[in-house]
């Protein structure tokens, strides 16, 4: 690979990073981990009706703020419906005056999906992960690709899931990076 090539592939890296750091900086709750006995009615809500969403899968990432009567949705998703069905079922929710949707639709790309297959295969094709993690619903580990950089969010068990979970992430061939942010149960 060439040092220019090389330096915008880190470059695109570096940014991609920052964009979902900068989301993962926030206060926010992802859809499908189970909220804290304390929360809010509207937030208990707002989780409910996103999760429910008919197209909402594993490579998809949808979170929420709640300030107030104000829910901010973020995150990012592959159908661009996925959006404004997001939007709409949450400004139903009883309480909330005003939804600020800053859900990300990624872009289609064939080598993206392709990453998606292998990530999902890689990690839940392992039996140790899928027995705890892939027989749900909306199972709690969620591959997001983007021109060839994985994100990888939800809630496991233990930091040796984690790790292991990574490391069958990182083993997938034509992946430019893996952004862990995969969250220990407390």
């Amino acid at each position: 690979m060439s040092r220019s090539l090389s330096l915008a592939v880190l470059a695109g890296a570096l940014i991609f990073s920052a964009v979902f750091a900068e989301k993962k900086d926030k206060e926010h709750n992802d859809a499908f981990v189970a909220g804290d006995a304390n929360e809010s009615r509207i937030a208990q809500e707002v989780r409910h009706q996103l999760v429910m969403l008919p197209y909402y899968g594993i490579f998809d990432d949808l979170a929420f703020r709640v300030e107030g009567s104000v829910v901010t949705l973020e995150g990012a998703v592959v159908r661009p419906t996925l959006k404004p069905d997001a939007e709409r079922v949450v400004k139903k929710v009883e309480g909330v005056t005003q939804v600020v949707n800053n859900i990300k639709v990624l872009p289609p790309a064939p080598m993206d999906d392709e990453i998606r297959r292998a990530e999902y295969r890689a990690i839940y094709g392992d039996p140790s992960i899928s027995i705890r993690y892939g027989y749900r619903a909306l199972p709690s580990i969620h591959i997001i690709v983007e021109n060839g950089h994985v994100i990888l969010e939800g809630l496991v068990a233990n930091e040796a899931d984690k790790n292991l979970i990574n490391l069958r992430a990182n083993g997938v061939p034509d992946v430019f990076s893996v952004t862990n942010n995969l969250r220990v149960e407390s």
